[in-house]
């Protein structure tokens, strides 16, 4: 793609992640912080793009009017509807403008069948949590669990995860967060603790992980760094950038399986600033890790494809 298609793609993603005007302040915080982090690669100024976003100086037409070739069109599009499943299924908001984008974009039925299939993941974690629920006659009293379970379980959601962010597809990538809350839920859970999707989003966000700005990060790695859209050739072809994206995957989902086991073990005690430190903190433990684990994240990499990613997170 041109610098200029990648541009368009990276606004359009800020356009979907603001469409529903719902993003509590430390979302937006988080957000512009990815951009910033992100900023200035195959000339692609992120932080510009966040304020013209925000300040309403681009619009859906002059995004449409940038993408010339029906790859970097399907891709764009792709991404926004990801980014508007990252934090639940779409709003009505949400689902207007996704329409919008696809008449704008010239798309045909099979990227409404693309976001289908994205509120489908975005849907697995709430539908599992109803269910248990539902089927639990009374509250469990918190208990002692294997913590070598619970280990084990971490460890094979961040090899996952990492594995995920290896592939070229969009949809691999969403599928990061959702795995991630089950994986606090079933922590929780080995504790006593009936979670509701509620509580595991304001866990992930208290530590520091925003729904939408997590998969901007994710997805926005693998975008500048030539790694999305690359159906086929593009798995494990650029091993050094695969690293550096898998790598950021693997260590948050390590940390925040690490800190979960922590807190609830200890009965949801630890304060707000505990809780940041610690993710910080197991965060850089996880990417010393990662380089370790590489090759095993890049051979679990080779056994998936998309078509699992659904019931990948059903069944996790």
């Amino acid at each position: 793609m041109t610098p200029s298609e990648t541009k368009a793609i990276v606004t359009l993603s800020l356009l979907a992640a603001f469409v529903d005007g719902e993003k509590h302040e430390r979302e937006r915080a988080e957000i512009k912080r990815i951009a910033e982090g992100l900023s200035q690669a195959d000339g692609v100024n992120l932080p510009t793009i966040y304020q013209d976003v925000l300040m309403k100086r681009v619009s859906l037409a002059s995004v449409a009017g940038e993408l010339k070739s029906a790859e970097s069109r399907q891709l764009a599009y792709e991404m926004a509807v990801c980014m508007c499943d990252a934090d639940g299924v779409q709003s009505e908001p949400e689902r207007l403008f996704l329409m919008d984008v696809r008449s704008s974009l010239g798309l045909d039925a099979s990227a409404a069948q693309f976001s289908q299939r994205a509120e489908d993941i975005a849907a697995a974690v709430p539908a599992a949590v109803a269910v248990t629920a539902a089927t639990a006659a009374t509250p469990a009293a918190p208990q002692a669990p294997d913590s070598t379970e619970l280990d084990r379980a971490i460890f094979n959601a961040a090899i996952l995860n990492g594995a995920l962010e290896l592939l070229p597809e969009t949809l691999s990538t969403m599928a990061i967060i959702p795995l991630q809350m089950k994986l606090v839920y079933r922590i929780g859970q080995a504790h006593g603790y009936q979670l509701d999707t509620g509580h595991i989003k304001d866990f992930l966000a208290t530590v520091g992980v925003g729904l939408t700005s997590q998969y901007l990060e994710q997805a926005g790695r693998k975008l500048l760094g030539g790694l999305l859209g690359k159906v086929g050739g593009g798995l494990l072809g650029g091993l050094g950038k695969q690293a550096v994206s898998s790598g950021m995957s693997f260590a948050s989902t390590y940390a925040l399986g690490h800190v979960a086991k922590r807190y609830y073990a200890g009965g949801r005690t630890l304060s707000t600033q505990m809780l940041k430190d610690a993710f910080s903190n197991v965060v850089k433990e996880g990417q010393g890790l990662q380089t370790q684990y590489l090759p095993a994240i890049q051979e679990r990499a080779r056994t998936l494809d998309t078509s699992q990613v659904l019931s990948l997170v059903k069944n996790a």
